[in-house]
């Protein structure tokens, strides 16, 4: 059986990633996502964005997200986010979810997770695992396989000052997403998915 083998140091590494994204804000959208619309203010939402174990107590870490409705057509929307469409979680934490599945079974990753302190059940595993997501680039430390986009987030959370927080922005160029990779906020799919 294939055994997922953690460094202490990438525990630490992908934990302390994940804590310092708590209360950063995203605030930056553009357009309407399903009509191109322009788009106003509308208010701030408290997202979850991952559960961490620390020092044996569970910790929700949150993020804000603006909401903005379009002046066109009136969607409710979300500013540009780091959450894959249709999913409650960080895309970071998806990515290693997916990363780690590849080489061990759901149970195992999920049991992975939560050694590098990180909650998430078997079965969010798996239903991540077998839905399509664009690729995630992984790099070797340490002789495992982890996200660039953890491993980026680790970076911007190193060079941040006590007392301040991580830019959105620089957030989500960490994880990879484009502008237009944002979802409407009322759950509808843009006119080219709904009719596929």
């Amino acid at each position: 059986m294939n055994q997922l083998l953690i460094p202490p140091m990438a525990c630490d590494l992908i934990q302390d990633a994940l804590i310092s994204l708590d209360s950063v804000e995203f605030s930056d959208g553009r357009r309407c996502p399903v009509c191109g619309g322009t788009v106003q203010g509308y208010d701030m939402k408290t997202k979850k964005f991952a559960t961490v174990r620390e020092e044996g107590t569970d910790r929700e870490i949150r993020i804000k997200v603006k909401r903005f409705t379009c002046r066109v057509c009136g969607t409710l929307c979300y500013a540009d986010e780091p959450f894959y469409p249709g999913t409650r979680i960080g895309s970071p934490v998806i990515d290693l979810c997916t990363t780690f599945s590849r080489s061990i079974p759901f149970h195992r990753t999920a049991k992975a997770l939560e050694t590098m302190g990180i909650l998430i059940d078997r079965n969010s595993c798996r239903n991540f695992s077998l839905r399509k997501f664009p690729e995630v680039r992984t790099e070797d430390f340490f002789g495992m396989h982890i996200p660039f986009s953890v491993l980026a987030l680790s970076s911007l959370s190193a060079k941040i000052r006590e007392g301040t927080r991580i830019p959105g922005a620089e957030v989500l160029a960490a994880c990879g997403f484009p502008s237009a990779y944002r979802a409407p906020a009322d759950c509808q799919s843009p006119p080219e998915e709904r009719d596929e």
